[in-house]
């Protein structure tokens, strides 16, 4: 996929993240887990896609982050704050089933995913995605 394509799906995830954070988080607590982990995963690609460590038709999936051991074997390559950022993402997929084919979780549970989002964001700002 084309950076324009990670931004385009980039800004489509983080508007229905802001959407459903207005609707109610308990409401849309689906949304908010698949939209978190689609746009930490297009974040990654923009950022290494920027840095020329991966090729254009390289894809970064969601469910590699449900292991460290997983993730350490796809990203062998180094990369400003990799170890920050895998952890964040590790935290966000762990709460994404949950949050998408689970049953309805607590308030704080969701508020703990958008904190590590959030926290995820500013470490991509800080690797030089300085567009988000």
């Amino acid at each position: 996929m084309n950076l324009e394509a990670h931004w385009k799906n980039l800004r489509e995830s983080l508007e229905v993240i802001e959407e459903s954070i207005e609707k109610g988080l308990l409401e849309r607590q689906r949304n908010i887990g698949f939209n978190c982990s689609a746009a930490s995963a297009d974040m990654l690609e923009i950022l290494l896609h920027k840095k020329s460590l991966i090729d254009p038709g390289f894809i970064i999936k969601h469910d590699w982050f449900n292991s460290k051991r997983k993730i350490n074997e796809k990203l062998l390559f180094s990369f400003a704050n990799k170890d920050k950022i895998i952890d964040l993402m590790l935290r966000i997929e762990e709460k994404r089933n949950i949050l998408c084919y689970g049953k309805p979780q607590k308030e704080e549970y969701i508020l703990e995913l958008l904190k590590n989002f959030n926290l995820l964001k500013q470490t991509f700002k800080e690797a030089g995605l300085n567009e988000l």
